[in-house]
């Protein structure tokens, strides 16, 4: 079924369906184009939803994550983020394999509906002028008919009128003569341009008009197919990411499963666990005998250092020191305002502490001895002299860090001398590579409050460092994944053999992920699992000009 053949006399409504065609695709396009703009609106929506409930660093909130539905939680926000990383993907291949192809094609579709629309003009207007030329013909083949039979018919008058001259007759003979000469051309011109139309006409109804229309009809059919491709491909991109929102949506189902109570519960235990003793019974004081009152040695109110009891007026003075909360200020030094189990948390994480920035200080010192005998081997990289003084200050302050902590260390040696029953805690092999361990073997007398009751701070932070098997994993674990910055290269080999670095080989490339703030150390990545710091004096940095200046 052809429109040239069906639809030979329906140029103005061809004219008119296609162009309908084309503002139907752009229709479509439009519709398009408001979804992507609706999947990054709902992406970003989702990422600001996940950065919002993310725990913030440093916070009570990044220090609840022990728990295994906080754990959870955080896993379902990384979800989450992954789910709008989708929805993005979406958006950019609707945009590049939808709309932008259809906004090409749209325009080329308008060009070649354009140029077979003006062919289909040129080929009316001149069927239109063989028209016009064959009405001329015809009108005047019959003018010269007319004047001919008038001009026969004045010759006849004139030849049956005795009164004219036979000059006269022969006048209008000859006149009428002409005429027919002229009626006769005329004739012979019109039956040739009517000859003439006849074969445009049938070139214009049967070749012309059939090319034409044909081509048009095939632009419509490749327009209809071209939506139709589209309308595909719009299904296709949403397919596409449904196996990866579906492993998203499998990671919250197992973020779910790994729920653990009991897990959870234990950790409340060891965060709030005060380590004292459950209160004994009360002993019955009888007023009615006049002996001294005293009050129970197994009670609450006894005092945990010697058992003496206070007596004022028939009154004891003795607290119940679990249940009183003071000293709202910072406390002593050694945490004896807390009880023995938060007290012995408190020091130990004071410990670690003190210990990652010994370990951090030697880095840096064995970092500045490399250096030094680089510059021993190599004069012309600078004077070996010159890092002498910073070598001092650093052992200065590895002396002062392993003083204060040998000083925590006795405490929680006290502590954990006193405690009635507590696990073995293991502790890392690698937590003081260079620290001599101070043994307490004695157990020192607890400590007390100025009344002789042990106290605690109203506000005191409950949520301490849970003791497990791997309480002190690599400081960056906790960390969230870095945007590399940039990249160095190494001028020489590290070992890395300290907790926190990285061995490199010379000339290696690795991604930086963390400038130098001072201390001599960049913070670079060789692949998504190994990371640490390396000294800043043996590689060479290139910063990424859209991150931070070169």
């Amino acid at each position: 079924m052809s429109w040239g053949t069906e639809l030979w006399d329906q140029f103005d409504n061809l004219e008119k369906h296609t162009q309908w065609g084309i503002e139907f695709v752009e229709r479509y396009n439009k519709f398009v184009k408001d979804r992507t703009d609706i999947e990054i609106s709902y992406a970003k929506q989702l990422r600001n939803l996940s950065k919002k409930y993310q725990p913030k660093r440093n916070s009570k909130e990044e220090e609840e994550q022990r728990y295994t539905s906080c754990q959870a939680f955080l896993a379902v926000l990384n979800e989450m983020n992954d789910y709008a990383g989708q929805h993005e993907v979406i958006a950019e291949n609707m945009s590049g394999l939808i709309f932008a192809e259809l906004s090409r094609y749209i325009q080329e579709l308008k060009q070649e509906r354009k140029l077979h629309f003006q062919e289909g003009r040129r080929a009316q207007q001149h069927i239109e002028s063989c028209w016009k030329q064959l009405e001329a013909s015809k009108r005047r083949f019959e003018r010269d008919c007319k004047e001919a039979e008038r001009a026969q018919f004045h010759f006849e008058k004139m030849d049956n009128d005795f009164n004219v001259t036979k000059a006269d007759v022969e006048k209008a003979r000859q006149q009428a003569q002409t005429r027919h000469q002229m009626a006769s051309d005329s004739k012979g011109e019109y039956s040739s341009v009517l000859q003439n139309f006849n074969k445009e006409q049938h070139e214009h109804y049967y070749t012309n008009i059939p090319n034409i229309f044909q081509k048009i009809q095939d632009l419509d059919e490749r327009r209809i197919v071209k939506i139709g491709e589209s309308m595909k491909t719009f299904s296709e991109v949403d397919r596409q990411v449904i196996p990866i929102i579906g492993k998203c949506l499998d990671g919250i189902t197992k973020a779910a499963e790994s729920v653990d109570e009991k897990h959870d519960t234990q950790l409340v235990v060891e965060a709030f666990k005060s380590g004292f003793e459950q209160p004994g019974d009360v002993e019955f004081e009888d007023f009615s005998q006049p002996m001294k009152r005293t009050v129970s040695e197994s009670s609450l109110s006894n005092s945990r250092s010697d058992g003496k009891q206070e007596s004022k007026s028939g009154k004891s003075k003795g607290k119940l020191w679990p249940f009183i909360k003071k000293n709202k200020g910072s406390g002593p030094e050694d945490f004896s305002h807390l009880p023995p189990e938060q007290r012995r948390k408190k020091l130990q994480q004071k410990i670690d502490e003190i210990n990652k920035e010994i370990q951090k200080e030697s880095d840096q010192r064995d970092g500045l001895t490399k250096m030094k005998d680089v510059y021993i081997k190599n004069p012309q990289m600078g004077r070996p002299e010159s890092v002498d003084p910073r070598l001092a200050e650093i052992e200065q302050t590895i002396e002062k860090l392993r003083q204060e902590s040998s000083k925590f260390e006795a405490w929680l040696a006290e502590v954990e001398g006193r405690l009635p029953t507590r696990p073995d805690q293991p502790r890392r092999p690698s937590e003081m590579p260079e620290l001599p361990t101070t043994a307490v073997n004695n157990c020192a007398q607890d400590r007390e409050s100025p009344d002789g009751s042990y106290t605690e701070e109203q506000n005191q932070d409950p949520q301490l460092k849970v003791a497990a098997q791997n309480e002190f994993d690599d400081e960056f674990d906790d960390e969230e994944v870095l945007t590399a910055i940039g990249t160095c290269k190494a001028m020489y080999a590290f070992e890395g053999q300290n907790e926190g670095t990285i061995a490199m080989a010379e000339g290696e490339t690795l991604s930086v992920i963390e400038e130098d703030k001072g201390d001599g150390w960049t913070r670079v990545r060789r692949s998504e699992d190994e990371e640490g710091y390396v000294p800043t004096s043996y590689v060479e940095v290139y910063l990424d000009r859209n991150t931070k200046g070169t």
